[in-house]
Parts: structure tokens; C-alpha cells; sequence
């Protein structure tokens, strides 16, 4: 009776932790993004972040600079408020953290990794199986680590009106 118990006991363990990433349709979080560059020197960013599936977007940077950054999976659109610019950028290879997520496989314990558009990513979750940390290299070998904190998953869309980035009238603007 004992090793029929330990086998299903070790069964449910297998399964619980062979489970893919639980995909939130939203959530909000604030963030701390580090930059490394190849030489080791690292900038610090910190912020809000706010998202709503597939790939809706938002992140308010809050410092060193003021700025906002919205995408829906194929426009970017940057307003750095000290520059007093707003740029809009078409992106081929928009950024979709469902399909990230969706392709993650588990390292151990609560690290998960994958390959995503020529990147690899490696992502931890905290105690609750929310996202807490996506790591990976960019275009410019730099490496980047967002860690999320005060993470709100939703069971419902967030309001369209979060993901408005509006342009500011008297700011220059760059297509």
C-alpha cells in the first residue's frame, strides 16, 4: 500500500512540475530591467508594466528616464518624455511573451528556457507560477534581466485605455 501511495504521490510531482507555464490573459507588475553591455557596464531601468494577451504592451519607464513604450505584436511606439520625442517603429519580429511562454520547457525547479526568434530566453517563476524574471541576450549581445515585482495576474483583459500611448502635441515626432 505504502509504494502505491509514494508511486502516485511521485506521479502527480512528475505531472505538476512537467506543466507548461500558466499563459496570464493580463496582468500588471512593476519592473526592473538591467542592461549589461559586453563591457560589463549596467544601466538600470524601473518601471510599470501592463499586459493584456497575445501581445498588447505597455511599459511606463519611471527612471533614470521618463518614457513610454506600447506595442501590439507589429507597431512600437517609444515617447521618451526628456527627449520630447515620440517614435513609431514597424517591427517584423514583434516581441509576443504568450508565444514565449507558451514555447518555455522546465530546466528544474522553477526555471524554464526556450528559443525564441533566434534568442534564448530563460524564464523563472516566483512560488505562484507567475512570471518573475525573463533573462535573455539582445541584437546588441547585451544582456538583459527584467524582474517583476508586485505582479497582478488577471483572469480578464485589461482596459484598452492603459495600452493609449498618446502623443504630446508640441513633441517631435519620428517615423
Amino acid at each position: 500500500m505504502k509504494m502505491k501511495i509514494f508511486a502516485l504521490f511521485a506521479l502527480l510531482f512528475v505531472t505538476l512540475n512537467a506543466q507548461n507555464i500558466k499563459l496570464p490573459i493580463a496582468f500588471k507588475a512593476n519592473f526592473l530591467q538591467q542592461v549589461t553591455n559586453t563591457k560589463g557596464k549596467v544601466i538600470k531601468y524601473k518601471g510599470k508594466i501592463f499586459y493584456n494577451a497575445p501581445s498588447r504592451t505597455k511599459w511606463i519607464y519611471k527612471s533614470p528616464t521618463k518614457k513610454e513604450v506600447c506595442t501590439q505584436g507589429h507597431q512600437l511606439i517609444v515617447i521618451d518624455h526628456d527627449l520630447e520625442q515620440v517614435s513609431y517603429y514597424n517591427i517584423n519580429k514583434g516581441f509576443n511573451l504568450s508565444k514565449v511562454l507558451k514555447k518555455a520547457k522546465l530546466h528544474k525547479d522553477n526555471i524554464y528556457v526556450t528559443t525564441y526568434q533566434g534568442k534564448y530566453y530563460t524564464i523563472v517563476l516566483n512560488n505562484k507560477g507567475q512570471v518573475q524574471q525573463i533573462a535573455y541576450k539582445d541584437n546588441l549581445d547585451n544582456t538583459v534581466n527584467i524582474i517583476f515585482t508586485k505582479i497582478k495576474y488577471r483572469n480578464s483583459l485589461l482596459p484598452n485605455s492603459i495600452f493609449t500611448c498618446a502623443r504630446p502635441k508640441n513633441y517631435d515626432t519620428i517615423y
